[in-house]
């Protein structure tokens, strides 16, 4: 895993986790189908995230030729341009005084960067707090693959989102939501609204309070009538920033909504009741 600052820009979910100089163009998109993608363990022998991201992997990504490599091979290869390399890397926000650290996975091409700062970044997504029980992530890391697979497919094809606000192109999903059930854990949700009963009165469309294992299995079978949460909150660490939350397909990994906020006071780390609200919208 590497560590990196990153600034609030264009890229997937609005932020770029790399340099401003970094920002992909239409030919990195098309150039990475060429590549070979080298997948980046990491060097945890406690850690289950090398077995859920090789399964991951193997049963989904098409976009290039893959294998497998250790941290140190990353070191010799990044600046290879016939690579490009799914890897994770530890997040901090610039100007951030809360010095919140996230794990993020990112695709990046090989190049001439010397720093992994430098690297063009295809897609990055936010999976965890650093240091977060890995037990409250890795059951959707599959979703989370094919959605960086499927969002460089859609930027190849419609290369103006480079340009867009990505966030907004993938908000105009939301409307959707109510043709799915959303798929959300008892622990996602706010205080206030532990509770079915207390869930329709914010929310017309179809919620189902679910264990991981059922959105695990979901994910496995690809029900196309579910949506599920994936939220990216301090937890039990010490940091109170920010809450990520996205809704993602548990067939297609497409991404129906994005937010976050600041936790504070009422703001807890939880889908909040103004989340249920802007369903509707």
């Amino acid at each position: 895993m590497y560590k990196t600052g990153i600034l609030i820009l264009l890229i997937i979910l609005g932020f770029n986790v790399f340099s401003q100089e970094s920002l992909p163009t239409k030919s990195d998109y098309s150039r990475v189908y060429k590549t070979k993608t080298l997948v980046v363990l990491e060097n945890s022998p406690f850690s289950d995230y090398n077995d859920k991201i090789k399964n991951a992997v193997k049963q989904n990504w098409t976009l290039s030729e893959f294998d497998f490599i250790s941290n140190e091979e990353f070191k010799q290869k990044k600046p290879n341009s016939n690579y490009s390399f799914l890897v994770t890397s530890t997040v901090t926000f610039n100007k951030d005084k809360t010095n919140a650290e996230y794990k993020f996975l990112s695709l990046l091409l090989g190049g001439t960067a010397k720093d992994i700062t430098n690297m063009t970044d295809l897609c990055s997504v936010p999976m965890s707090y650093l240091n977060a029980d890995e037990s409250d992530y890795l059951y959707k890391l599959e979703s989370i693959v094919r959605f960086i697979q499927n969002h460089v497919s859609l930027v190849t094809k419609n290369p103006t989102i480079i340009s867009d606000n990505v966030l907004k192109y993938y908000n105009k999903n939301t409307a959707q939501i109510k043709n799915k059930t959303l798929y959300i854990t008892q622990e996602d949700l706010p205080p206030n609204t532990k509770s079915m009963s207390k869930i329709k009165k914010l929310y017309s469309g179809r919620v189902k309070i679910v264990s991981i294992e059922e959105i695990e299995q979901a994910i496995n079978q690809q029900n196309k009538n579910v949506v599920f949460l994936h939220k990216v909150g301090p937890g039990k660490t010490a940091h109170k920033a920010r809450c990520f939350k996205i809704i993602i397909g548990a067939d297609d990994a497409k991404i129906y909504y994005f937010d976050y906020h600041m936790v504070k006071k009422k703001q807890t780390d939880s889908f909040l009741v103004r989340d249920f609200k802007k369903l509707l919208n």
